[in-house]
């Protein structure tokens, strides 16, 4: 871990904003949502991530990760002593929002919500537990202490069933338990990484995109992954389609709303996970398999603000700070878009040997993301961004870019070799 990079000059005199940043990609734009000559506006990040830090950051600090508490509130204790208390501590990226909603609390900022509240967005026995109880569908759910409550609860459920962190994002640790013999395979030994199960549901899984404010749905869209979160942990390729069949996403629309209202009646960015099934004539039915107080991952930004014209981390950024999100005039969704994620062809770190440009052909792509023969892809912490290639699409209809993913995914080629192998 590096020490902390000073840029500009030091003072306490403009209002101060912390960042906890991640990213080595624009998927957060943070120089258009704050004036960073009449802010001083610092940046607690890796050192994979510093490479996003806009050039007029008044100070960048490093850590080895910015979800250690202990590590990031060492930094920000350094910055406030230079720059003042912060006025706000911003994280955009899921697994940051506790810690800047604690840092928030001991300095006295006003946090757009505690960190008590956040764990109905971040602990998913709290999340099943809420939405239960607000009568909303979802799968079966029970804590999982020990492979004991795996084994009772899937002999009462039925096999299989899916287990994982409770504090988990993207797909880290889910593991699909066949029946009793494979729960003797599970690990119960971390004491800060508390398990849940939950009966497994073959239907198709959905992410739902947008903002809610006063209590009503702003801008969003409706998505149907192709293939699974954790069929990408499994090497598989993970692509996207948003929906555009008018009664599946009606009645996604709807479940979405209740779901919202029964977590908060506070403005959020959101990312929904759903299940399902029906439309074409019959009944669309929705159940609920968890969310996010931020802004989806992998290619969502981007194609929120390359397609449809807003900026869902311009949202979450100004939410952060006490304000309300963009009133901008209603999103373009004239066209539909849809994404693809290849997975590292090495263990990461590895260094890429080959990568084929898929843009220009047809169906494909209208942009992508690929790295450079001899350059390393990183083993860093955002999962979804450091991958073999990634691809964003858009066309007049879900079924033309279905075919433009599912084209892109066969014929796309990259290479790589562990960095341990490199002459």
């Amino acid at each position: 871990m590096t020490g902390p990079h000073h840029t500009g000059r030091l003072t306490g005199a403009r209002p101060h904003i912390v960042v906890l940043h991640r990213w080595r990609a624009p998927y957060a734009e943070y120089e258009r949502y704050v004036d960073h000559r009449t802010h001083a506006v610092t940046y607690i990040t890796t050192d994979v991530g510093a490479t996003g830090v806009p050039a007029e950051a008044a100070e960048i600090a490093m850590v080895d990760a910015t979800d250690d508490l202990a590590q990031v509130r060492k930094q920000l204790d350094a910055l406030a002593s230079r720059h003042g208390t912060p006025r706000a501590v911003v994280a955009l990226k899921e697994d940051d929002l506790l810690v800047a909603a604690h840092l928030a609390e001991e300095r006295g900022c006003r946090p757009v919500r505690t960190a008590a509240e956040l764990l109905r967005f971040r602990d998913k026995l709290v999340m099943a537990q809420t939405i239960a109880d607000a009568g909303l569908a979802l799968p079966a759910f029970a804590p999982a202490p020990d492979v004991d409550a795996v084994r009772d609860f899937g002999a009462r459920h039925g096999w299989p069933v899916i287990v994982k962190p409770r504090m988990g994002s993207s797909s880290v640790g889910v593991v699909l338990v066949e029946g009793p013999e494979s729960a003797e395979r599970l690990r119960f030994d971390d004491a800060d990484a508390p398990l849940l199960v939950q009966t497994y549901d073959a239907r198709p899984v959905y992410h739902v995109d947008g903002v809610f404010a006063d209590r009503s749905l702003g801008p969003w869209r409706a998505s149907r992954y192709v293939d699974s979160c954790l069929g990408f942990r499994a090497g598989r390729a993970l692509g996207s389609v948003e929906e555009d069949r008018t009664e599946v996403h009606d009645a996604i629309g709807e479940f979405a709303h209740r779901v919202l209202v029964a977590l908060t009646d506070r403005p959020t960015v959101f990312h929904l996970e759903l299940f399902v099934a029906g439309g074409s004539g019959g009944p669309v039915e929705c159940a609920f398999l968890e969310i996010g107080a931020r802004v989806g991952g992998a290619e969502i930004p981007f194609l929120w603000r390359e397609v449809h014209g807003y900026d869902l981390m311009e949202a979450a950024f100004r939410i952060a700070l006490g304000e309300p999100p963009p009133d901008r005039p209603n999103p373009r969704f004239a066209e539909t878009g849809g994404w693809l994620l290849v997975p590292a062809p090495a263990t990461r770190p590895c260094v890429i040997r080959e990568a084929i440009s898929m843009v220009g052909r047809a169906p494909g792509p209208y942009a992508e993301v690929l790295l450079r023969p001899g350059e390393v892809l990183p083993a860093a912490d955002a999962y979804y961004e450091h991958v073999g290639g990634r691809f964003r699409f858009r066309a007049g209809s879900g079924a033309e870019v279905e075919a433009a993913v599912i084209a892109t995914a066969r014929d796309f080629e990259v290479r790589g070799e562990p960095c341990g192998s490199m002459p």
